[in-house]
């Protein structure tokens, strides 16, 4: 069973004790976390597509860590105009593990 979800502004395809990372929630780690937006559910050939929502679906996650993603180098140059901007970002994530995908 699968499903796809919206959280922090993207859309991701959770399966059943699945792990993956999203963006930052603010849980503890070992908390658990239920994620109402669910926008399709599906097993085999039986899927139940929402419009935009899967009416009572919904999917339970434990929420695993809390991290930052790799690094990124942000450049701003232009040339001959003595213009030079350098910054780096790492992006903080939440891993979670679904525990369970309901359709409602």
């Amino acid at each position: 069973m699968y499903a796809v979800i919206a959280t922090g502004g993207k859309q991701y395809r959770v399966t059943k004790d699945g792990v993956l990372r999203i963006e930052k929630l603010d849980a503890e780690a070992g908390a658990t976390v239920e994620f109402g937006q669910v926008l399709l559910v599906g097993e085999g050939s039986n899927v139940k597509l929402g419009s935009p929502l899967v009416a009572g679906g919904k999917v339970v996650a434990t929420v695993v860590r809390h991290g930052k993603g790799a690094k990124v180098s942000i450049v701003k140059f232009k040339r001959r105009k003595h213009y030079l901007r350098q910054k780096n970002h790492r992006q903080p994530f939440t891993e979670i593990k679904v525990t369970d995908i309901s359709a409602g």
